[in-house]
Order: structure tokens, then sequence, then C-alpha cells
């Protein structure tokens, strides 16, 4: 096609709303319709540091959906600017007075793509230091804005009615997520039609998934700075929940056998629960309180290839750490790649999407 870009901000009202989960699935889409896409990240909030010879600094979120895209390295902009402690303090104090608007114009302006996405930061608030909130992107680049909000409750058409007064005409539509099982008749029946008469369209109800809450037993060792004790070839399993092994042998298995890819923590002295627990759908047993779990317990784990992990914290704070990460998940591992565009494909109003673009589809 020979149309200039079209320019669609991808936002959210909170981090770890879905924004890539949904950037996946229409990309996918996009490509399949023979539509060319770009990619860009203004900001960066996830990256590593490189010594390849001279210095780079890697979004890590960019090089990731980059590669899920099967984009070319012309289609991927990385950012203008990384969201750092001296960048913010540069600009706070004066010394930074980069017009980070025309930059990211600039930065863009050759993409010859028919769509080019750009990832707003983690709310729309967020890059107003720089210019560069969703809103003042949108403006920059005359851009529509596909927003992303997680469910938490039906009153989140509050937010959605402040903002679409807020972003007016620049608002393209929304995508509501991780809806609760029981909460998606509401969302169908009452809360769709009641912004779709007030000029909100919504083009995805997309229920939460247990899958793609989960996390990589690799990323709880990350996290609680864990020690594996056994079975290190087996931390990308997928931990979809946390139990606590704290009560009688009994009752906890009663409890396990309710449970599905589990980590378990318990103390590293109840020999009876790290059994019990190594016996039912246990992802990983981590062990709390600087005790050595006895030599039949890391047998049966081998035996089972199940990790077992040594944390140096107490249980709450193990525990607090481990809440942390499901609900800060991000979108890498391959079967999340898969369960996303699935949900997309299912819940998401592709065609009325394409309605909206400037150019004809075949």
């Amino acid at each position: 096609m020979t149309n200039s870009t079209q320019h669609i901000v991808v936002a959210s009202t909170e981090p770890y709303s879905g924004k890539s989960a949904v950037l996946l699935g229409l990309v996918q889409s996009l490509k399949q319709k023979g539509i060319s896409v770009a990619y860009s990240k203004p900001i960066g909030t996830v990256w590593h540091d490189e010594q390849n010879g001279r210095f780079t600094r890697i979004e890590d979120d960019l090089r990731f959906l980059g590669e899920a895209f099967g984009l070319r390295e012309t289609e991927v902009r990385s950012p203008v600017l990384f969201l750092d402690e001296a960048t913010v303090a540069q600009r706070l104090t004066g010394q930074d007075q980069t017009d980070y608007p025309q930059k990211l114009k600039d930065d863009l302006g050759a993409i010859a793509s028919d769509i080019t996405f750009i990832e707003a930061p983690k709310s729309l608030w967020e890059g107003s230091l720089f210019n560069l909130s969703a809103g003042e992107i949108a403006a920059t680049l005359g851009a529509k804005i596909l927003l992303v909000i997680p469910y938490h409750h039906k009153l989140l058409v509050d937010s959605l009615l402040t903002i679409y007064r807020f972003l007016g005409d620049r608002l393209m539509g929304v995508v509501i997520n991780k809806i609760p099982p029981e909460a998606l008749e509401t969302a169908e029946t009452q809360i769709k039609p009641f912004l779709a008469q007030r000029g909100i369209d919504v083009y995805g109800l997309v229920p939460a998934d247990r899958i793609l809450r989960s996390v990589t037993v690799r990323e709880l060792v990350k996290r609680l700075n864990a020690e594996v004790l056994c079975r290190a070839n087996r931390l990308d399993l997928m931990v979809e929940s946390l139990t606590i092994g704290a009560m009688n042998v009994n009752s906890a298995l009663k409890y396990f056998r309710q449970r599905q890819n589990m980590a378990v923590v318990t103390g590293g002295d109840r020999t009876d629960l790290q059994l019990a627990a190594l016996e039912t759908s246990t992802q990983c047993l981590i062990l709390t309180g600087h005790v050595a779990p006895q030599e039949i317990i890391l047998n049966r784990a081998e035996d089972l290839e199940i990790p077992i992990l040594s944390v140096d914290y107490d249980t709450l704070t193990t525990v607090e750490i481990i809440d942390q990460a499901f609900n800060h998940v991000r979108l890498q591992e391959p079967i999340k790649v898969e369960v996303a565009q699935t949900l997309f494909q299912k819940h998401f109003d592709f065609e009325r999407f394409l309605a909206q673009m400037p150019f004809p589809v075949a």
C-alpha cells in the first residue's frame, strides 16, 4: 500500500494492563491481511545494557515484541529516552531541554509501513515530564489512541467517561481486559452498551486467563534471590497459584489437591508438608527458615522433576514477593504469546477496528 502511515497509540490506565497482549494479536491479524506494521516505544522502562565493543542500551520489551511480531530492523524504533534516575533529574533541574515530541516525530518520519503502533508509557499520565504522555504523543503525531483497561469493577465506566472527556476524538476505542468469569455477562450486557451510547467504542471484552497471570519458576528464583537445590533444568515450569504450607499434613493434602500448578512455601523443617506438596500439582517447593531439606525430599523432587528453592526470607516476606510477581507479570514465554493471540482472535472485534482505518483492506 502507498498510503502514509497511520499512527495508533496503544495506551493503558495502569501498569500491566495487557498492552503487549493486545499488540501481539493486532499485529498478527494485520500481517495476515497483508498490512505492513511498524512498532515504537518512545519511553524505555525495562532495559539491560550490553557491551559489544560499544555501550548499547536495549529496551527488553522492544526486542521481545519486535521478534514476536517478526518485524525488520527498519520497522522497529528504539526509545527516544530511557526513564532512569539521571534522565529524570536532568529534566527536573532544567539541564535537559530536549523537545522530545519533535524528536519522536522525526524518528518516526521515515517509516513507510501502513500502520505504526506507538506503545505509550505505563499509565495515561506517565511521560508528562517529557511531554510524552499518551495524549501528548497522539497530539504530536495526529494519532488515535487505543486504550487497554483492566477490569476491577463495573465502575471502571467512571474512569472511561473521564478519560473520554479528556481525550475526546483522540480516543479510538477501548479494550477491557482481564475480566473475571463472573463479570463477563455484566461487561457484555451493561458496560459495553452503556459506553457505546456515549460514543466510546469497545473493541474487546477479554476474559482473565490463568496462563497469562502465571509466572515461571525462573522468575521466582530471580525475585527471591533463591538458591536452586535441585532440578535447575526445570525453571521454565509455569506457576499459576501460591500455597502456604503451615497446617497439619491431612489438612494440607486436602487443600493441595484443590490447587493446580502451584508454588508451595513452607518451612525447611516441615518434611511432612514437603512430601505432601510433591505428590500434588506442585511446580516448585520454596523452603524458608535456613533448614536444609532431608535427602528423601531431594531424591523425590529429582524423580518428579520439581525444583526446590531455598530462600533467606521469612514466610511472610516470601509470600509478599511472590504475590507481587503475580501482579506484575510480563508477556515473554511462548505459551503466553500463543494464549494471548488466541484470546485476541476470539474476543477482539478486528473487523470493527479495520473499519476505522483510512485505507481499504482486501
